[in-house]
């Protein structure tokens, strides 16, 4: 009986680990037998229905695989290089400036935080920091740009700058807004309880 016990363990062991496991990003689970990985996607068969379609997945939208054979990939989001974009129009590096300004700029912060104090103390005087830092554009230490060498492509330079202006205006007029609207607040809770 021991016997039996021990192969019907071995054998389910076995089955269980003959196939491959791809994990998505989501946490889901798919148990499949991958037949194909390439630049942008990932191609496999539901190990259930080994005789079924093939299904493909985005390969951004996967974390890892484990094989049957207890190997691992795994996978990252890396942006392409510009060595890898074949002859980008300029039109597409302006754009692409502007998606990696909206990423990884953040250089508003000081402008935006000085407006918001400095309105909370009294929105009329918060005004001055609001225009002057809004009409300025960021400066080049602020950027936070993510490749030196796109970044000296005018088209690019011009897409990231203008959207990350855009940007540092839309925080500190936030700001300042914000902190019209507590003022305001203050002052009819003021008015409202002196009667």
């Amino acid at each position: 009986m021991k016997k039996k016990f021990i192969l019907i363990v071995f054998l389910l062991s076995v089955i269980c680990n003959s196939q491959d496991v791809i994990i998505m990003k989501n946490g889901d689970e798919i148990q499949s037998k991958v037949s194909e990985i390439n630049i942008e996607q990932i191609k496999y068969k539901k190990f259930d229905s080994p005789d079924g379609p093939v299904y493909i997945i985005p390969k951004s939208d996967v974390l890892l695989i484990q094989y049957e054979n207890g190997e691992k990939d795994i996978f990252t989001n890396k942006e392409p290089e510009v060595s890898n974009i074949e002859s980008p129009s300029n039109e597409d590096l302006f754009s692409l400036g502007e998606r990696d300004a909206s990423k990884y700029y953040k250089g508003y912060r000081g402008a935006g935080t000085g407006t918001l104090i400095t309105s909370l103390v009294s929105p009329l005087i918060g005004l001055i920091p609001a225009i002057s830092t809004s009409s300025t554009q960021p400066k080049i230490e602020n950027l936070n740009y993510p490749n030196e060498e796109l970044f000296k492509n005018s088209q690019y330079y011009e897409g990231y700058t203008k959207k990350a202006k855009k940007i540092k205006q839309g925080r500190v007029w936030m700001n300042w807004g914000i902190a019209f609207g507590v003022n305001l607040v203050a002052v009819l809770f003021l008015l409202s309880s002196a009667y």
